[in-house]
């Protein structure tokens, strides 16, 4: 009680400050799940998306940046990448570090759902994934990376084993779903589109933040 004998309540104390390093291919995502569950204590670091072409560059990249952040006085890291495509290295630097990453082998089976991905579409060799960032991204992420633009005939030496896009979106979007099944054409494969939503990688974030929360209201 304070001198005139009223209760004092005490402000619950902050939640101690995480930072996320993710692959830039998922930043909307995660700032979406941050808005969503007031996880206003997650720190979002971002490595270029176009790692994604040189997965060789992202565990020396993560590595720097955890440097970088504990030399900055951050100690609750949390590695927002599956191993994609590091064949292992990604789970070095993190055993190395203490910290943890998002479970799976890709964005793409964390959106499905690591369980559901291993059950029906791990071995699926003629599927060419799309995400909502990759539709939103297609032409300046694979079509000039890979010189479609230049070279329409490379398409078919890149794409000739495939025989479908199934487009995972992570919302409704109409725009997008244009877009993809837009790509889709482009690269001459059959088009279809499942809703996803943002699957395992929204436990991900939340266990990262402290534990289970729930959305607020804002």
């Amino acid at each position: 009680m304070d001198a005139l004998g009223k209760t004092k309540f005490e402000a619950p104390p902050s939640p101690q400050k995480v930072r996320v390093i993710a692959c830039g291919m998922i930043a909307r995502e995660i700032l979406a799940i941050r808005e969503q569950f007031g996880l206003d204590h997650i720190e979002l670091k971002c490595l270029p998306a176009i790692y994604h072409h040189y997965p060789d560059r992202i565990a020396p990249a993560v590595e720097r940046a955890i440097k970088r952040a504990r030399s900055g006085g951050i100690e609750r890291i949390f590695v927002g990448y599956a191993d994609c495509g590091t064949g292992g290295a990604l789970d070095r630097i993190c055993e190395k570090y203490g910290v943890e990453r998002i479970a799976g082998p890709h964005c793409f089976s964390f959106y499905v759902g690591n369980e559901v991905f291993a059950e029906r579409w791990d071995d699926d060799m003629t599927s060419f994934f799309m995400t909502d960032f990759l539709a939103r991204q297609f032409e300046a992420f694979l079509v000039k990376p890979l010189g479609l633009d230049r070279h329409p005939e490379l398409r078919d030496i890149y794409f000739g084993n495939y025989s479908k896009m199934i487009y995972l979106a992570q919302t409704d979007d109409p725009e997008l779903s244009q877009k993809a099944e837009e790509a889709a054409a482009f690269l001459g494969l059959v088009y279809e589109r499942r809703f996803t939503g943002l699957g395992d990688l929204v436990p991900a974030i939340r266990e990262a933040a402290g534990g289970d929360v729930s959305p607020v209201r804002r």
